[in-house]
């Protein structure tokens, strides 16, 4: 697998239904710890919104997600969220629900169809995009390989993420999966480089 889907925007969408309003706050994620940040800023922003609920999925195994009723009978928020993503074929995409009780009960169906639906349109709105798979490298040189470098990072569509060019010079860059190889080979034939993957 070398590409992936997922979102590269921030977006939001709104339902109604017998007086209850959700709000789906959809954004791009790499880590966990963003998530939380995020979460807290739209917790902060609709402090009497009754649920905050939410699903993610990160990374390319797939094994990395979480779900999250927040108080609303279990099954009927997150894990729905988390299939309206799933649907979609996404990774590295959070949704946030927040829902504001207008005082009818809408009922164990009426709640699925609630969080189905918002999580929906908040996905129609954002153009869904693929991506590379990347692999982080980095290269410590001689600054007389430079140039040499430089071409072959072009040549192979790697993104440059850090760089030092005075004293000791290395870069980091992201590998597209599928030139790995290629890469790997031609860092081979170059003296007095260091080729290194990036661990984590």
């Amino acid at each position: 697998m070398d590409q992936f889907y997922t979102i590269d925007r921030t977006a939001d969408a709104e339902f109604k239904d017998r007086g209850s309003k959700f709000i789906a706050f959809a954004h791009p994620l790499v880590e966990t710890s963003h998530f939380k940040f995020i979460l807290q800023q739209i917790k902060k922003e609709h402090p009497k919104a009754v649920h905050h609920c939410f699903a993610y999925r990160i990374g390319l195994q797939g094994n990395n997600f979480r779900v999250s009723d927040d108080g609303e009978p279990s099954g009927t928020a997150g894990k729905v969220i988390l299939g309206q993503i799933d649907s979609k074929n996404l990774t590295n995409t959070a949704i946030i629900v927040v829902r504001y009780f207008g005082g009818t009960l809408l009922g164990i169906p009426g709640l699925i169809n609630a969080y189905k639906t918002v999580s929906s349109l908040v996905l129609q709105t954002i153009p869904i995009i693929q991506k590379q798979v990347e692999v982080s490298y980095i290269l410590h040189f001689e600054f007389i390989h430079i140039n040499e470098i430089m071409k072959l990072v072009r040549q192979y569509n790697c993104t440059i993420t850090e760089q030092e060019l005075l004293l000791f010079p290395f870069i980091k860059i992201n590998i597209p999966l599928n030139r790995l190889e290629e890469m790997s080979s031609r860092m081979k034939d170059l003296k007095n480089v260091e080729f290194k993957k990036v661990s984590g």
